[in-house]
């Protein structure tokens, strides 16, 4: 009976079976094919990936029509809640040696690099080309440990002790700004949202980032690989929705301290700069930047949003 039974185990399940096995009982009809599972797309908040507040969500098609996933649209409520993630994570990001810092930002590249094939097929499920995929994923790993190159240099490039004409030690050093609010650029969906929120983090701050509208897939499955890179809960918070919806919301939050737009519309431009004065958000514009090239890296980038942080010390005898 042993022997009969691996026999009928082994058989390939290719077609619809309803069988009556020896004890009588109906066996479970076989199917031919299984249904795919079909991937969740959620907002990667505090660590974590809830569903959005408001229940709402928009399609996101392939180049042919075809549906592709429904994707979270992140609310005002989303935002706020990614916020105060990012300012309860900030103290101990910016609190962490530079070096410490440059090691996990170098984990993150180790772990999308494990996940290449993944982030190659939803940029070419989403309408790019394989070859173009597969460079895009290349640079964004490249990007990854040129900035965990820089993490624990940069202080050291731009801080400096200045000479005065006083009995004073006089030192100017680079501190992180704190939170920051990101609008990532619209293409390349994964190199542009690395190339935006990574020098920010290089440099102690916190982030809370709305992703590419038409490539926002890769930018969930990059908070897959956030949350086993050893990244705190918080340090990045990606939101998926609609730019115009938020864009008031972004620059009028009185808890943010900086705003970086990675986009070329004069108007989103004005009204991003207008808004944050309310409360002195350092604005920071990159409309024309190719972040496919090497003048999409550069440290200038972390310095962005740091602030010089000038000491005078007495000189006694």
């Amino acid at each position: 009976m042993a022997k009969k039974t691996l026999k009928t185990a082994a058989k390939p399940l290719t077609k619809t079976s309803n069988k009556t096995a020896e004890n009588g009982h109906q066996e479970a009809p076989h199917t031919e094919t299984a249904l795919a599972v079909q991937k969740t797309y959620k907002l990667y908040i505090g660590g974590k990936f809830p569903r959005t507040e408001s229940g709402r969500f928009f399609k996101v098609n392939d180049p042919d029509g075809k549906l592709v996933a429904n994707m979270c649209r992140a609310s005002r409520k989303d935002f706020r809640n990614a916020v105060v993630a990012a300012r309860k994570a900030f103290g101990g990001w910016a609190g962490r040696t530079a070096y410490n810092r440059g090691q996990i930002i170098y984990r993150i590249a180790e772990m999308l690099e494990g996940r290449r094939a993944q982030f190659e097929a939803e940029l070419v499920q989403l309408g790019s080309d394989p070859k173009s995929a597969a460079q895009e994923v290349q640079a964004a790993i490249d990007r990854l440990i040129y900035y965990a190159g820089w993490a624990d240099k940069y202080q050291q490039v731009f801080s400096s002790v200045n000479p005065v004409a006083s009995s004073h030690f006089n030192f100017s050093v680079q501190e992180p700004t704190g939170v920051v609010a990101v609008f990532a650029p619209e293409e390349p969906g994964l190199l542009g949202l690395v190339s935006s929120i990574i020098p920010a983090i290089t440099g102690g701050n916190t982030v809370v980032v709305l992703a590419s509208e038409k490539f926002p897939t890769c930018a969930i499955t990059f908070g897959e690989v956030l949350q086993v890179s050893d990244v705190p809960g918080g340090v990045v918070n990606l939101l998926t929705g609609h730019q115009k919806e938020l864009l008031s919301h972004f620059s009028t939050h009185m808890d943010v301290n900086a705003m970086i737009y990675c986009g070329n519309d004069p108007q989103i431009s004005i009204t991003l700069q207008t808004s944050s004065a309310d409360n002195l958000k350092r604005t920071v514009l990159y409309p024309d930047t190719d972040w496919m090239t090497a003048s999409g890296a550069s440290p200038y980038f972390i310095l962005d949003t740091q602030e010089t942080k000038t000491t005078w010390h007495p000189v006694g005898k």
